[in-house]
């Protein structure tokens, strides 16, 4: 099968951290938070992260393999080049080189142009903007090998934006109206009934190039990570009940008893 796909023009380094990746498996998958990978917790068969309100994040993918790999990256079920939803065969794809590492940091909406990921409430999401809610909270990467090497391999460093879904990427004034930036969320309290979504942040320089590519028929990794505020952790069971905010609140006390020095003995 052979597919235009998307790769980086600027390759970027590797780092270390806890990530979705299961031993033996070509791709590593971290999600990263002001440069810290954030924890990933296993629990009834799902890997979880901890969604951190109003802040960015980026997407690390590590190719632990010696070959090319091609990876169809989905937030909120929503594809990071072009926001559709569809079946990872059909989907756009990032393109890995052996070895090699990529950050994607945010929804691609042209050929140079990125708009940043951030963790937020279900109703100011980019899924919420488009009509789109049923995948919110789950990022998802299905991940191709290279069956080939493609004869003619061609690399256009300024090829056309991908094609939008029906209804469109928002342009940058309507998503402005439709979507608050990352830094007028950070000061709001995470509120009890709210579930984590991700929405579409301040614009980037994130300049792509498409490459052709013949891979495999089927995909030889998938990787689903669930991302929720600690609060809903701690009503799946995932993190303990310690951690929960309000039981904290619930410990907290004005004067401890009153203590003097000790005399020696």
């Amino acid at each position: 099968m052979e597919r235009f796909l998307f790769t980086l023009t600027v390759w970027m380094v590797s780092f270390l951290g806890l990530s979705a990746h299961p031993p033996a498996s070509p791709l590593e998958l971290q999600v990263r938070v002001n440069d810290r990978c954030r924890p990933v917790y296993s629990h009834g068969g799902k890997h979880y992260i901890e969604a951190l309100k109003g802040r960015e994040y980026t997407l690390v993918m590590i190719n632990h393999s010696d070959r090319r790999l091609a990876v169809a990256l989905a937030v909120d079920g929503l594809n990071t080049i072009d926001a559709r939803h569809t079946e990872p065969r059909k989907a756009m794809k990032w393109v890995l080189e052996p070895h090699g590492t990529v950050e994607i940091s945010g929804w691609q909406v042209s050929s140079d142009r990125a708009r940043r990921f951030y963790f937020t409430s279900e109703s100011d999401s980019y899924g919420a903007a488009l009509g789109q809610t049923q995948n919110l909270g789950v990022i998802s990467a299905a991940v191709f090998r290279e069956k080939a090497p493609a004869v003619e391999a061609e690399y256009r460093r300024d090829a056309p934006a991908p094609a939008a879904p029906a209804g469109g990427v928002p342009p940058e004034s309507k998503a402005r109206g439709e979507l608050s930036s990352s830094l007028e969320k950070q000061n709001h309290d995470e509120k009890s009934e709210d579930f984590a979504a991700t929405g579409m942040g301040d614009s980037m320089s994130h300049r792509v190039e498409r490459v052709r590519m013949e891979l495999e028929p089927n995909p030889v990794q998938t990787i689903n990570l669930r991302y929720e505020f600690r609060n809903s952790l701690v009503r799946l069971g995932v993190l303990p009940q310690g951690q929960d905010r309000l039981d904290r609140r619930e410990h907290a006390q004005g004067f401890e008893a009153p203590k003097w020095c000790p005399e020696p003995r």
